[in-house]
């Protein structure tokens, strides 16, 4: 049972408390940035003390936006700790004088030098090593901002957070074993695809996001898009007819209806054996308190939907992570 902070995140906590803090800048590229949305979803619900954005590395220097300074805090992520666009960030953020944390697997990493404090996390899809969830980026990125809301705001969600990580590993267990079969039925239904859609809102609209982007298009070279559960009806709807393929997800957050109404809108004009559902009232979360729930489903979504990943691979006989065309192969880009 966890019961405290990770360390490193408690000693970067006690050096922010003497800091005058009003705006918090989450600041990534890609799967790292993903995670960042359902970080500003937690602030907007829970800090009255604390304002806050989500920004790509790059577009957060050229657009140098005017609340960075002394009173800002900018966390950034990276997993290498190699993503150009985020360690000039962190440097530009510095510059104008506000607090930096980097979360990054490697404390030695450019990144980690940049920074002013340095989180480490965990990714097995990275390492290929087995991790607590707990311990994964969303779980520490959660523990970062209720130790600071504790501090800022003196909300204490901390011991209500730390619990129901405790509990998180054993629902993705538990997902993965539910989910198994529906993976195998939609990776043959989705094997020829040439587009797969992404939808979600709220909490989950980052997992939708990184699902789209870092997996369809980056690992199985397959067209997609994360399409938000309300914008879908302001123009993407117009795509669906009954061969249109979408994996959607329905959360527990305060958006759900959004959600719900992207699926029930799906069902009815496309083809229900071409839409892939996740919703989390299906998931057993004992343990994960009524509050956390809807923060953390977007991580067992995620996870469960590696799995999809690897069979969907399979089925096209693709290879699935090892290849690229572009990435870490040119330079001068």
């Amino acid at each position: 049972m966890k019961t405290q902070l990770n360390p490193d995140i408690e000693t970067t906590l006690a050096a922010l408390a003497t800091r005058k803090l009003s705006h918090v800048f989450l600041v990534a590229c890609g799967g790292s940035l993903s995670i960042m949305h359902p970080g500003k979803y937690f602030l907007d619900r829970h800090s009255d003390a604390l304002t806050s954005d989500v920004y790509n590395g790059d577009e957060f220097v050229a657009r140098n936006p005017r609340k960075l300074g002394p009173n800002a805090l900018v966390l950034l992520c990276s997993q290498t700790g190699t993503t150009k666009e985020t360690v000039n960030a962190a440097r530009h953020a510095r510059e104008h004088g506000a607090v930096t944390i980097a979360m990054t697997l490697d404390p030695q990493s450019p990144l980690a030098e940049a920074a002013e404090h340095v989180v480490a996390y965990q990714a097995s899809y990275t390492t290929g090593v087995p991790i607590d969830a707990a311990d994964s980026n969303y779980g520490v990125l959660y523990m970062i901002l209720t130790g600071l809301l504790r501090q800022t705001d003196k909300v204490d969600l901390v011991p209500t957070l730390l619990s129901s990580l405790s509990n998180l590993q054993p629902a993705i267990d538990k997902a993965h074993t539910a989910y198994s079969g529906l993976f195998d039925t939609y990776a043959e239904r989705f094997k020829t695809a040439p587009v797969i859609y992404t939808m979600a809102s709220g909490a989950n609209y980052g997992a939708a996001y990184s699902f789209a982007i870092c997996v369809f298009m980056e690992m199985l070279w397959i067209n997609s898009q994360a399409i938000h559960a309300d914008e879908f009806f302001h123009g993407p709807f117009e795509v669906v007819d009954k061969d249109a393929k979408f994996v959607c997800m329905i959360g527990l957050d305060e958006t759900r209806r959004l959600e719900e109404r992207g699926r029930d809108f799906l069902y009815r004009y496309g083809a229900k054996e071409n839409i892939l559902v996740l919703d989390a009232k299906d998931l057993d979360l004992d343990g994960i308190d009524a509050a956390f729930k809807g923060y953390l489903v977007p991580l067992i979504f995620f996870d469960a939907l590696w799995k999809f990943a690897y069979k969907l691979a399979a089925q096209r006989e693709t290879i699935m992570l090892e290849d690229r065309r572009y990435m870490k192969k040119i330079s001068g880009y």
